[in-house]
């Protein structure tokens, strides 16, 4: 048996890094930061590497 999963439903937002325009797999919390896929990758590099 296969389990299969629903599509998620997807939220706009706006990076705060770069500022673009992306969409998100949760709903915005307006006093938390948002991360567009790429500058989520970079921040997770910075992370990792201390």
């Amino acid at each position: 048996m296969a389990y299969r999963r629903e599509p998620r439903e997807m939220h706009k937002a706006v990076c705060a890094d770069c500022g673009q325009e992306c969409e998100v797999p949760f709903k915005p919390d307006p006093s938390r930061p948002v991360y567009c896929r790429e500058c989520w990758a970079k921040r997770r590099d910075r992370r990792r590497r201390y």
